[in-house]
């Protein structure tokens, strides 16, 4: 059994999330109404990959980065869906504490 790629199953988690039927997102994404329910549905189950530019789409629609939707771990992923949600001058501040975790000592293992 093929597993499901991973922008489809974060694409339908987070539409979840958002309470938005798969009509309602393709519509919001700029999809054609008739079509909108069915290509959302062809995403989710992985049949097709949306192209880039409808995935920046889908991404606004959805309140996330589109990197989101493409992150090789659940770690990346919450990361970028959390530092998204922060205000700006929250983000430069995780950036500045970040950096000094970076550069500071190593903790013990």
């Amino acid at each position: 059994m093929d597993l499901l790629p991973i922008v489809a199953i974060r694409l339908r988690e987070a539409r979840e999330e958002k309470k938005l039927s798969q009509e309602r997102l393709g519509r919001l994404a700029g999809i054609d109404e008739f079509s909108a329910s069915a290509r959302m549905n062809q995403y989710e189950r992985g049949k097709h990959t949306p192209d880039y530019g409808t995935m920046q789409r889908i991404a606004a629609a959805l309140e996330l980065p589109v990197a989101y939707f493409y992150a090789d771990t659940e770690e990346d992923a919450q990361l970028l869906r959390l530092f998204h949600r922060l205000a700006q001058n929250n983000r430069a501040k995780l950036l500045a504490y970040a950096e000094t975790l970076r550069d500071g000592p190593s903790a013990p293992t």
